[in-house]
C-alpha cells in the first residue's frame, strides 16, 4: 500500500509540475492512460480533486497546491538524504543548471567554474546564459545568477562577487572630435552607443548619483546593442560614448584605447549573487558549489 500511494504521489507531482499529462508520461516513459488512471486512483482514495482538467492544460486545484506544498519539502530532503548516502566513493557528483547573464558569466562565473570543474569532474553543469529576468522555478534551474537589487525577497541569495560600477567611457578620438561631457546631461548632446534592455524591450536609461542624489538620463546614438561585448568594441572604434561595467574596460582604459569620463558620478551598488527557492533542498554537489562561489 506504502509503495502504491508513493508512485502516485510522485506522478501527481510530476503531472502538476508540467501542467499536461502529455508531457509528464513522456517525462517518466509511461503512458497518458497509466497517469490519469494513478491520479484517478489517487484523488479516490484521498475523497477528494487534485486536478482541474481542461483539453489544452491541467492545473492544480486548492487542495493540490496543499498538497504539493506539502510534499515537495519532504521529497527533496529525502532526495538529499539519498544523495548523500549513495555519493559513489565519496566522490561528489550530480547535475546542476544554472541560469545567468552575459556579464556575470563571462567575467564572474566562467572564471570561478573553472577550478570547480577540475576538482569534482563527476559534477556535471549546465550554464544557460540569458538576459533577461528568467523564472528559475519555472525553468527548472537549480539556481540563477543576478544583480543583488534584483533578486526576490523570497530566495536565498549568497553573495558571489564584489560591488561594482557601470562606467562612462569613449575612445580618444571620439572626445577630441566633439568634446568630452562635463555632466551627464551634456551627454544628450553627444552620439551614446544604447542598451536594449531585455524584459520590457525598452532603452536604458543611464544611471548616475552624486551627493546621494540619483539621476538617470535618456540618450541618443546611431547604434544600439543588446550585448555587451559590441557597445564595448563600438566604443573602442570611435562611434560614440557607452556606459559599460568597469570590470570590462580596465584594460582598454589602462591601454589608453578608452577614456572613462564621469568618474565622480557613477556609483558603486552591490554586485551578483546566487539565489535559489528558500524551500528547497539541494544534492551535496550544490553545496559544495556554493562555497566555491561564496565572494
Amino acid at each position: 500500500m506504502l509503495k502504491e500511494n508513493f508512485n502516485e504521489l510522485q506522478i501527481f507531482l510530476v503531472v502538476a509540475r508540467e501542467k499536461s499529462f502529455t508531457k509528464a508520461a513522456a517525462k517518466l516513459g509511461v503512458s497518458q492512460s497509466a497517469l490519469s488512471h494513478a491520479v484517478k486512483a489517487l484523488e479516490q482514495r484521498l475523497n477528494t480533486r487534485l486536478l482541474t482538467r481542461t483539453t489544452r492544460s491541467v492545473a492544480p486545484t486548492e487542495v493540490g497546491e496543499k498538497l504539493i506544498a506539502c510534499l515537495e519539502p519532504r521529497l527533496a530532503e529525502l532526495e538529499h538524504e539519498l544523495g548523500i548516502l549513495l555519493q559513489p566513493n565519496g566522490t561528489a557528483s550530480g547535475n546542476i543548471r544554472l541560469s545567468a547573464g552575459e556579464h556575470a558569466a563571462r567575467c564572474l562565473l566562467w572564471p570561478k567554474l573553472k577550478p570547480f570543474l577540475r576538482e569534482y569532474p563527476e559534477i556535471n553543469i549546465e550554464l544557460v546564459v540569458d538576459n533577461g529576468f528568467v523564472d528559475i522555478v519555472e525553468g527548472r534551474f537549480d539556481a540563477g545568477i543576478r544583480l543583488g537589487e534584483s533578486v526576490d525577497k523570497d530566495m536565498i541569495a549568497v553573495k558571489i562577487g564584489p560591488d561594482m560600477r557601470m562606467v562612462v567611457v569613449g575612445a580618444p578620438s571620439y572626445f577630441a572630435e566633439h568634446g568630452i561631457p562635463q555632466t551627464p546631461h551634456e551627454l544628450q548632446q553627444h552620439r551614446c552607443i544604447n542598451m536594449r534592455l531585455p524584459t520590457a524591450g525598452g532603452l536604458y536609461h543611464w544611471e548616475f548619483e552624486k551627493d546621494g542624489k540619483p539621476l538617470r538620463v535618456k540618450v541618443e546614438g546611431q547604434l544600439t546593442f543588446n550585448l555587451l561585448a559590441e557597445r564595448i568594441d563600438a566604443a573602442s572604434s570611435g562611434f560614440g560614448i557607452a556606459c559599460v561595467p568597469e570590470d570590462m574596460i580596465q584594460n582598454e582604459v589602462k591601454s589608453g584605447e578608452l577614456i572613462q569620463i564621469l568618474d565622480e558620478w557613477c556609483p558603486t551598488f552591490p554586485g551578483y549573487y546566487l539565489y535559489y527557492p528558500s524551500r528547497r533542498q539541494h544534492p551535496p554537489a550544490f553545496a559544495l558549489l556554493i562555497d566555491a562561489l561564496r565572494h
